[in-house]
C-alpha cells in the first residue's frame, strides 16, 4: 500500500502523519485490497474566527475508488470523522463483493 499525506497551506508535521498512520491502519484490518491511499490535509483561513480544517482522502482499491472529505475547527477531529467516512465506505463496498461471489458447487450436478 502506498501512502502519500502531504498539507496544503500547511506543513504536515511528524505528530500529524503518525495520527494519520494509526487512524488508516484500521481500515487496512478491513481490506486487503489497498492499493494507495492520498491524503490531503489542508487549512482555509476565511476569517480568524472561523477556520476550517480540511481532511480528504482518496483510497484506491481493486476495482474501485473511494472519496471522502470532512472539515472541522480541529484538525484530529477533522480527521476522526474522515477515518469513519473512508471505514464505513470500504466496509460497504467489502460487504457488495462478497454477496455477489458464486458460491462453489452450487451447479454440480449429482450422478
Amino acid at each position: 500500500m502506498n501512502l502519500t499525506i502531504s498539507g496544503h497551506h500547511m506543513e504536515v508535521t511528524p505528530a500529524l502523519r503518525s495520527y494519520v498512520e494509526s487512524k488508516l491502519h484500521r481500515i487496512t484490518r478491513h481490506s486487503d485490497q489497498l492499493i494507495s491511499v492520498n491524503v490531503l490535509l489542508s487549512v482555509e483561513k476565511q476569517k480568524e474566527k472561523e477556520r476550517r480544517q480540511k481532511a480528504e482522502c482518496n483510497l484506491q482499491l481493486k476495482g474501485r475508488n473511494i472519496f471522502a472529505e470532512s472539515q472541522d475547527q480541529d484538525l484530529y477531529a477533522a480527521i476522526d470523522e474522515l477515518v469513519d467516512k473512508i471505514d464505513r465506505q470500504v466496509v460497504e463496498h467489502k460487504n457488495r463483493t462478497q454477496a455477489h461471489q458464486a458460491v462453489p458447487g452450487k451447479y454440480l450436478a449429482t450422478s
